[in-house]
């Protein structure tokens, strides 16, 4: 039996699609430029964005996730890879026994900077051809797009199973 709901996107709709295929491959992009900056580090871009977490404060790591909008289970196996290699350590947590604060240690705020400055000579480059007003609208975009999703405004109407 077919659906009654129209099949056909809005002109609005087309455009926020475009949008969305176009920010995968941005992703995409962003991993793989991502990985060249980090690696010379001994680090992952995942690892580098949990650094940077916990460089603007001690955070559990169920903090980390949902700031990062990742799996717990993913950002405890770079946690504790981060205290491996001595970037970062586990510390009491008073508020909650079972759920340790992840802080950075010396070597992981030396490692974070040093990324850092590589990082800003890198989006230096990129962003010097491109308007500044360009840059800030997209960023208010994606930003309420965002929103909009994690509003849970947008629920499927119908299940999503594609094959009967």
């Amino acid at each position: 039996m077919r659906s009654a709901l129209p099949t056909k996107r809005t002109p609005k709709a087309e455009a926020l699609t475009e949008l969305i295929l176009e920010a995968f491959r941005f992703r995409g992009e962003l991993e793989r430029h991502g990985r060249r900056i980090v690696e010379p580090f001994g680090q992952t871009p995942t690892g580098w964005l949990v650094l940077g977490a916990v460089d603007e404060e001690p955070r559990t790591v169920s903090q980390i996730a949902r700031r990062m909008g990742v799996t717990r289970q993913g950002v405890q196996r770079v946690a504790h890879a981060l205290v491996k290699n001595r970037h970062a350590a586990f510390a009491d947590n008073p508020d909650h026994r079972r759920s340790p604060i992840l802080t950075l240690t010396p070597r992981g705020r030396q490692v974070l900077a040093r990324i850092d400055a590589v990082q800003a000579i890198w989006s230096n480059r990129l962003a010097e051809p491109l308007p500044l007003q360009d840059l800030a609208n997209a960023v208010q975009t994606i930003r309420r797009v965002t929103d909009r999703l994690k509003s849970g405004l947008t629920t499927l109407p119908v299940s999503s199973g594609a094959a009967r």
